[in-house]
């Protein structure tokens, strides 16, 4: 889920007509000082951090005077919460607060539908609230279609107890914050604590508002970044990750780092994995055999070989990993082949020269395994395939013995096969636009072809022979639209059986000048000449 900011959440408040104290946001001490003589004094100064508990470590602080309020900021501003740094205070003026409620909207995965959460008492989670007053709170689970009725809200509301105005008051709320998570597509949305102020009014003191991961593009107006609860900011190669998950929903794609700064023969390893579960387990095996794990990835749900692809190049980008280990679930429905291919294409452009296993069981895994066996032999490190029958640990044992022997050499890009066209009539490129990419036919190699390979490895059938020369048999629109599933047959087996006519360009939005950067920092810590004593 991505989170929102409590700045953020209240914004959304107040558009939709809850009340919310007058505030500022500002990332410096001085910003604070100012904000506070505007919005008046006292002032209560909140750390914009995805954390509970901010008082409990100084998160939130009040000011009687400007001064106080600089320095409040000052100190919080300096502060780590949880690895991510305080970089925006909210300054708000401090409530004369009466009396305390809670109030939620989550996603209810067992009841399949969104649930209202109300207490009557606010301040501590409502898990707290519901063991120790139970006669307080209220629950109730709302039709998608008919959305949450006035009259519902006012029932929610008067089973804790609550009558008149007050019950009348707090039931609008109710009704304004579930409009706000249905138009952001919430997975929850709690204002803890909403409180009764000493002049009658009803105020949002606190927000807090976390949006479906698979919504956020349709939300831009969120600025949400990354749509990851992780646990740190997200990192350069985080942030291409999402790129390439949030513009291609066939089949998922997460990568998350666990270790940067690493240096080569430390052990940590690029770790592939497809399904939750069989992710864990082959995880567990390669740490058992003394493996350090320096990201976490998962692709499954029957993705692309395209995206398998990108997925192996962003793995392959973390400087110093040791090897780089792939294993899921061993019983996998989507076709192995298309994996072993996208991985052949990945390898071979790296000129691969960490050591690599792999466990492709699944459908289709003994093709996929005399892929990868046949078309990676002559990289210059060793790439080992398994098959479901073996199990995770055994591989990682496979992969310790293999790191614990190779030396490993420095890559340089593009270990392609190369055919000239020698003599070749004059034919211009043929190449057209798919989904994430653009896949090109050199006809002028594609002439000398006996095989015609491209067009019987072509899953889907989409090419045909024209003049003798590989082309679409369906328009070019049709291929954009998804025509072409690409599964990176024609680019690969052409390599091999043919006389390498083919290439599918799939570019990966920054991660060129990621890659430039990695080097040009290892080349000035390379330059640095220890000063003699």
């Amino acid at each position: 889920m991505a989170r929102l900011h409590e700045y953020q959440g209240k914004e959304l408040l107040r558009q939709q007509g809850i009340r919310i104290p007058r505030g500022a946001v500002v990332a410096t001490p001085q910003g604070a000082a100012n904000a506070a003589e505007e919005i008046g004094l006292p002032v209560v100064i909140k750390a914009q951090v995805w954390t509970t508990g901010r008082a409990g470590i100084g998160g939130i602080r009040f000011a009687e005077t400007a001064e106080e309020a600089r320095a409040a900021a000052a100190d919080i501003l300096s502060m780590r919460v949880e690895n991510f740094p305080v970089e925006y205070v909210l300054v708000e003026e401090k409530l004369d607060v009466e009396r305390e409620f809670y109030l939620g909207f989550i996603i209810d995965d067992s009841e399949r539908r969104p649930v209202m959460l109300f207490s009557s008492v606010g301040g501590t989670g409502v898990e707290d609230i519901a063991q120790h007053h139970p006669d307080k709170v209220a629950r109730e689970a709302i039709d998608v279609i008919e959305g949450l009725h006035a009259y519902q809200a006012r029932n929610i509301v008067r089973r804790t107890g609550i009558r008149g105005r007050l019950q009348v008051q707090l039931a609008e709320v109710l009704e304004k914050l579930y409009l706000v998570a249905r138009g952001v597509e919430a997975r929850a949305a709690e204002i803890n604590p909403l409180v009764l102020t000493a002049d009658g009014e009803v105020v949002a003191a606190d927000c807090r508002i976390t949006v479906d991961d698979y919504a956020v593009y349709r939300h831009p107006e969120l600025g949400i970044e990354i749509a990851r609860e992780l646990n740190h900011p997200p990192t350069e190669l985080e942030r291409i990750a999402y790129h390439v998950e949030k513009n291609d929903y066939r089949g998922t794609f997460y990568f998350i780092q666990l270790a940067q700064g690493f240096r080569a023969g430390e052990g940590y390893i690029g770790f592939h994995g497809a399904g939750g579960g069989g992710s864990m387990m082959s995880m567990d095996a390669v740490t058992r055999w003394g493996f350090k794990v320096a990201n976490f990835c998962d692709t499954s749900g029957n993705p692309p070989a395209s995206k398998f692809y990108r997925a192996a190049k962003i793995i392959l980008s973390q400087p110093n990993i040791d090897a780089y280990f792939e294993s899921g679930s061993g019983v996998a429905s989507q076709e192995q082949f298309h994996i072993a291919r996208a991985l052949v294409k990945a390898f071979r452009e790296e000129n691969l020269s960490i050591p690599a296993v792999l466990r492709l069981g699944g459908n289709g895994e003994d093709l996929a395994a005399h892929i990868i066996q046949a078309y990676t032999r002559d990289l210059p490190a060793p790439v080992e395939v398994y098959r479901k029958d073996d199990s995770a640990d055994f591989c990682a044992q496979r992969l310790r013995q293999l790191v614990d022997a190779h030396r490993s050499t420095e890559r340089t890009p593009v270990g392609i096969p190369s055919t000239p066209a020698e003599d070749a009539p004059p034919h211009e490129p043929y190449a057209f636009d798919i989904r994430t990419g653009t896949i090109t036919f050199d006809h002028a190699k594609c002439a000398h072809c006996e095989t015609k390979i491209c067009v019987q490895a072509c899953v889907p059938q989409i090419l045909k022979l024209e003049n003798d020369l590989p082309v679409l048999a369906i328009t070019r629109e049709e291929a954009q639209r998804g025509g072409c599933i690409e599964c990176l047959a024609c680019e690969v087996e052409c390599w091999f059986h043919g006389q390498n006519g083919a290439r599918i360009d799939l570019p990966i939005e920054g991660l060129d000048e990621y890659r430039q950067k990695v080097k040009r920092t290892s080349e000035a810590v390379e330059s640095v000449v220890p000063v003699e004593q």
